[in-house]
């Protein structure tokens, strides 16, 4: 591998990509780094201080700890996220829109830009929401217009720029670029939850016990990327057959080919779905200074929060967990059902002439992928479940508060993989090896 990477490096091309690249990371983490203006620090640390639980983990981890600390990256790349959910949802329901993506790169240029417009909306009303909602609780030093202005111009900036950034990582660099800013958010995170870990299993404990304790952590840690890599190459590839047709005196078609199906169909789109509808509530009552008294309200609320999860001392808020579980079989299917059409490449098999063996071109041949797809959603969506349940019941038991999720894993592996095969695809053609040869 080190070998392969040497040549990389010597591929002008890859080493200028690798390099811009990298140099947009670091971009991203001095930024990340950096205060805004009129916002009091010791309030944002005595916040964080006061959660039990990780209501904000979610956030903290999306954002590389930016929103703790209230940086100019403090809403990180989360609106365009959701903008790009919403916009491929309305491609979905709204047919001009899909027209429009249908319409090649002019479309697709189109709705680019619809999403970057919708981005610095969602951007304003969440910087908005939030210079307002702790702006009266104490976290701007005067709680003026002026100062609430700067706050929300800030972090509506800050949140385009990343956006900017990811854009041209995907033009000039390696990897998706929004995946790229994501997945630096993430890791960087890693290091606080690995000692978080430490000084709370090994420091002080005995040789045995220590190692012991290190031992399981590891263990557990790497039979979940195992997993995780495993669930996102699954496939299943269902048989395609091409009828023979005579063109002249020449024969055409003929061939064998296969409809690859992911086994994680959604990706991680339904953990993010059913983590954002859950845990909204409870930062809603965060901004409003809610949800800590004795009332069905409040009780609710300690259900929703994943912190409670599992917690001997509080199992009875372990229903969250249940309902937590049926949203992302929920979301799964969902998701899937609105990005996947069967009855659109059945057509088009139709049309070239093609057939799954043993099944009839049409409505059986729709039926057929409908009936595989419905096992594939369920086992992936089985699998995202036990990715994320994992981790909520070692914080759980163990009260181990780490960032560190099923959701952040997902994303780590995923974008790690799709970056190692562009690379290897770019070095292939220059036939050289790729990462994953020996």
């Amino acid at each position: 591998m080190l070998k392969t990477v040497r040549k990389a490096f010597q591929i002008d091309d890859i080493r200028k990509k690798v390099i811009y690249t990298l140099l947009m990371l670091v971009v991203i983490r001095v930024g990340s780094q950096l205060p805004t203006p009129g916002v009091n620090p010791e309030y944002i640390q005595n916040f964080f201080a006061s959660q039990t639980g990780d209501v904000f983990n979610f956030f903290s981890a999306f954002t590389g700890g930016s929103f703790e600390k209230m940086s100019i990256f403090a809403l990180s790349i989360t609106p365009y996220i959701t903008s790009s959910i919403i916009m491929q949802l309305l491609t979905i329901a709204i047919p001009k829109l899909e027209e429009m993506q249908k319409e090649g790169e002019d479309g697709r240029k189109k709705i680019a830009a619809m999403t970057r417009y919708v981005t610095v909306a969602l951007a304003l009303i969440e910087s908005t929401a939030m210079a307002v909602g702790f702006g009266r609780q104490g976290l701007l030093y005067e709680y003026n217009f002026v100062n609430a202005a700067v706050v929300v111009l800030t972090f509506t900036a800050g949140s385009a720029f990343l956006m900017w950034i990811g854009e041209r990582i995907t033009e000039k660099g390696v990897g998706n670029g929004i995946s790229v800013v994501l997945l630096i958010n993430i890791i960087s995170r890693v290091p606080l939850d690995l000692t978080t870990l430490y000084n709370q299993f090994i420091k002080g404990k005995g040789l045995a016990s220590g190692g012991l304790a290190a031992l399981i952590i590891l263990a557990i840690i790497l039979a979940l990327v195992v997993f995780v890599i495993g669930l996102q190459d699954g496939v299943r590839r269902i048989p395609v057959q091409y009828s023979q047709k005579i063109v002249g005196r020449r024969t055409m078609g003929g061939q064998s080919t296969n409809i690859p199906l992911k086994v994680n169909t959604a990706g991680v789109i339904p953990v993010i779905f059913a983590s954002s509808l859950m845990q909204t509530p409870i930062v809603i009552a965060g901004f409003l200074g809610k949800g800590e008294g004795t009332g069905i309200g409040s009780e609710i609320l300690r259900g929703l929060n994943s912190g409670n999860w599992c917690n001997p001392a509080n199992i009875q808020y372990t229903w969250g967990l249940i309902v937590y579980i049926l949203l992302t079989v929920f979301f799964a299917y969902f998701y899937t059902s609105i990005t996947f059409n069967p009855l659109e490449i059945a057509n088009n098999m139709k049309k070239s002439g093609g057939f799954i063996p043993g099944i009839r071109p049409g409505k059986p041949t729709v039926d057929y992928l409908n009936k595989i797809l419905g096992k594939i959603i369920f086992i992936g969506a089985c699998g995202l479940v036990i990715v994320q349940v994992i981790p909520f019941v070692f914080n759980g038991v163990f009260g181990a508060n780490v960032s560190f999720g099923g959701t952040s894993l997902i994303i780590i592996v995923g974008v790690v993989l799709e970056t190692i095969k562009q690379i290897e695809s770019q070095m292939l053609v220059r036939n050289y090896k790729g990462f994953l040869n020996n």
